[in-house]
């Protein structure tokens, strides 16, 4: 669904050279790995994620495409003291994945260590959860996902408070020279993908678990109409979502 955005990314990327060995950071089930691939291709990606069943549906669809002998995946925590080996890529990627680092700032000086003189770091953040439904929606209850956001701001301040954050200052911290900053906005309409029903419905479902709490009973009530998949109000029937997010790229350089 992001995948022209996504490709609009590795396109601007100010490489001096074609990567031949990349790094995912957070890879998840592979959007940026595929991307990277499709973008550059000779390059071979290293894929690191945390989670085994991720990486396993990574490997699965690496093989459907027949590019599983260009791709290797890491098991491995980012917050960990010591890094595996992950070779000395001329690109590392991190898409959606610093601001869950504990310490981004130890996070970024190992991301420095890893690569090779010259290289590039790309740090890819979204400036915040997406959006989906109308302002004036649901009907009973306009508003509704602006409030359930709300209702997560306190969870978020405590458990991933660089979220939102500038990278760019860290960056130059960390001992990397910031050669370019662009900020993309996405604006998905629904008609274009009928897989933005199931996004909009996975991503409420998420914000449901955090925001409960904190929501009063008639947007509960609201909220839990729209993740039944049986009534007629469900996520995954409407026809007006769309997908509106930004994201921001930062390219920083190792000397």
């Amino acid at each position: 669904m992001l995948a022209e955005h996504m490709a609009s990314i590795t396109a601007w990327l100010p490489l001096k050279s074609e990567p031949r060995h990349i790094v995912d950071l957070g890879c998840g089930t592979g959007a940026g790995t595929f991307a990277l691939l499709e973008r550059f291709p000779d390059a071979h990606v290293t894929a690191v994620d945390t989670a085994a069943g991720h990486l396993q549906l990574l490997r699965e669809k690496a093989c459907a495409r027949g590019v599983e002998g260009r791709v290797r995946t890491v098991q491995a925590d980012l917050d960990s003291d010591h890094w595996p080996d992950l070779g000395r890529p001329d690109l590392v990627w991190a898409s959606a994945s610093m601001h869950h680092t504990a310490d981004p700032d130890r996070a970024l000086a190992s991301v420095r260590d890893l690569l090779a003189p010259g290289g590039l770091f790309a740090v890819v953040e979204l400036a915040g959860f997406p959006r989906f439904l109308p302002a004036h929606a649901p009907e009973n209850r306009p508003g509704l996902e602006e409030r359930a956001h709300a209702a997560t701001d306190s969870f978020h301040a405590e458990h991933v408070p660089h979220r939102g954050a500038d990278w760019g200052p860290m960056l130059t911290a960390a001992g990397f020279t910031v050669e370019a900053e662009r900020t993309i906005t996405v604006n998905i309409e629904g008609e274009r993908s009928a897989a933005i029903g199931r996004y909009a419905y996975g991503s409420l479902q998420r914000i449901r678990g955090v925001a409960a709490p904190a929501l009063g009973p008639e947007d509960l009530a609201a909220l839990d109409e729209l993740l039944d998949i049986d009534s007629p109000n469900s996520l995954l029937r409407r026809e007006d979502l769309a997908v509106r997010t930004e994201r921001t790229v930062w390219a920083a350089r190792r000397a």
